[in-house]
């Protein structure tokens, strides 16, 4: 059984336990891949909602209230039974506040079962296909020869360079970076 990495979120162990409980009757069903890529899907409903995303963290509403509004949701987007019943039994028990949590420790315990890693890069200004293949390639190496799938995000207040995250580790060679740490360098001699 796959584990989950340790998060100091507090509601992680809850995330973790309900993960490690869908991924494994996923993978009894032979489904963990359609249900990553739904639980992908209505966590990505999630993000582009500020209304559902609001329903999502409020503890305001009833148990009842929220199974009802899930039941509604769901039926419309048409997500499958293994998927629609994990969101619904997270509802009746209160634990929306958590779900996308739920749905992060979910997509590491897949990607550890197919044996990928996720990379997060931040890069000032768009990568040429040149170098988006150099950083695939130095990112697969690093990971021991794992398939990593990049998510690339532009923000130019970097100024240049590059910052990445590959699991737990960080580089961060952006000038923005070097900058600040010379300047508190220079405060430090005078």
């Amino acid at each position: 059984m796959a584990e989950v990495e340790d998060s100091v979120n507090p509601t992680s162990g809850v995330a973790e336990r309900y993960a490690q409980a869908l991924f494994s009757l996923a993978q009894e069903k032979n489904v963990t891949e359609a249900v990553a890529e739904a639980l992908g899907n209505f966590g990505a409903m999630i993000e582009q909602s500020p209304d559902l995303k609001r329903f999502v963290a409020s503890p305001v509403f009833s148990a009842e209230e929220q199974l009802k509004a899930i039941t509604a949701l769901l039926g419309q987007c048409g997500f499958g039974d293994i998927t629609a019943n994990f969101i619904k039994l997270v509802a009746s028990k209160r634990r929306l506040f958590v779900l996308p949590d739920m749905i992060r420790a979910y997509t590491a315990l897949n990607d550890k079962a197919k044996g990928v890693a996720r990379a997060e890069v931040v890069v000032a200004a768009p990568l040429s296909s040149d170098h988006s293949a150099a950083l695939d390639s130095a990112l697969r190496q690093v990971s021991g020869g794992q398939t990593v799938k990049v998510n690339v995000k532009v923000d130019p207040s970097i100024i240049g360079g590059i910052v990445v995250k590959l699991g737990s580790r960080m580089v961060d060679a952006s000038l923005k970076t070097k900058l600040n740490s010379l300047r508190t360098r220079m405060k430090e001699v005078g």
